[in-house]
């Protein structure tokens, strides 16, 4: 072997290296939608670049993947009750985008409507969570995998339409609407004399769904416990979750549910408030966009095999 050989290791290393990094870069995170409830869902997306849908059928059991360059920005959610023709056109009871499609075309979900939200950085870090402010109309998770710095999947596994006080139910009891999409007043949009986490407060209603939902932002300045970060990593969406569906296997789409009892609520509404919450900073979508570092495990990994491979190559 020459004796100049030993050099050639470490930079057929660092280049395999290098090159890893730049594709990863470029591959920015896969999204995958599980349907785990008991009827059929069609997600809708709403994102840019646009990442290949902006709405789909989801039958009962499946699951499909979309990958979303790095620097992406969106949201998901489900439709529910929906009727489509041969050509596609129809609607949905809930959650509905309004395009008369089963492909959403850039508009975005009708309250009341469960929400995953993403920023996908660009160096540094993704910002996720899932939301409530518009309302609830279907549980949903989101589980980040092999990435750093992943914690508890933040989602509503709760079935919220059984807790969901009569002024804020929708007809059918299908959905629940937020105080903001029931009332229209300032102190639950967060908006006018109300648009800073210093005069917005969280609500009767907004705590209603915090206790059954912990995870999930409850209202438009419930940062402190609803935001969630993690790099490297791709996403796994889940409809349902693993939680029991409370509606018929034997319908296609989901039916109206009991609001739940009366001392049921009660007890929701009294559930103690962390201060913090209302004093948070930052907007409800989770914030700017911020750049992520590569998933140091993945990169540890990859250095080791790559270094091994240029070891054997010579």
């Amino acid at each position: 072997m020459p004796q100049f050989s030993h050099h050639r290791y470490p930079s057929q290393a660092l280049f395999a290296f290098l090159l890893f990094l730049v594709s990863r870069g470029v591959s920015g995170a896969t999204f995958t939608f599980v349907n785990k409830c008991d009827y059929t869902v069609w997600p809708g997306i709403l994102g840019t670049p646009e990442i290949g849908a902006t709405g789909f059928e989801l039958t009962k059991g499946s699951s499909r993947s979309f990958q979303a360059p790095t620097g992406w920005s969106g949201r998901f959610w489900g439709r529910t009750g929906c009727q489509f023709d041969a050509s596609g056109n129809g609607t949905c009871a809930t959650a509905d985008c309004g395009s008369g499609k089963v492909s959403c075309n850039g508009a975005g979900a009708s309250p009341p409507a469960t929400l995953a939200e993403f920023t996908l950085g660009t160096g540094s870090m993704d910002y996720y969570d899932v939301s409530l402010v518009d309302g609830y109309n279907l549980p949903m998770t989101v589980v980040a995998s092999g990435g750093a710095g992943p914690g508890p999947p933040p989602g509503c596994g709760a079935d919220l339409t059984r807790r969901c006080p009569s002024e804020l139910r929708v007809e059918g009891g299908g959905a629940c609407q937020s105080a903001c999409g029931a009332f229209g007043k300032a102190e639950y949009c967060c908006n006018g004399a109300f648009s800073n986490p210093s005069t917005c407060k969280p609500s009767v209603y907004s705590q209603i769904f915090k206790s059954a939902c912990p995870k999930a932002y409850s209202y438009a300045y419930d940062d402190a416990t609803s935001t969630f970060t993690c790099s490297g990593a791709d996403y796994t969406i889940t409809f349902c979750t693993s939680s029991p569906s409370l509606k018929s296997s034997t319908d296609s789409s989901p039916m109206g549910t009991d609001s739940g009892s009366s001392v049921e609520q009660s007890e929701l509404a009294s559930t103690s408030w962390l201060a913090d919450m209302a004093t948070a900073t930052a907007t409800a979508t989770g914030g700017a966009t911020q750049t992520r570092p590569y998933g140091t495990s993945k990169v540890s990994l990859w250095m080791v095999v790559v270094f091994i491979v240029s070891l054997l190559v010579d």
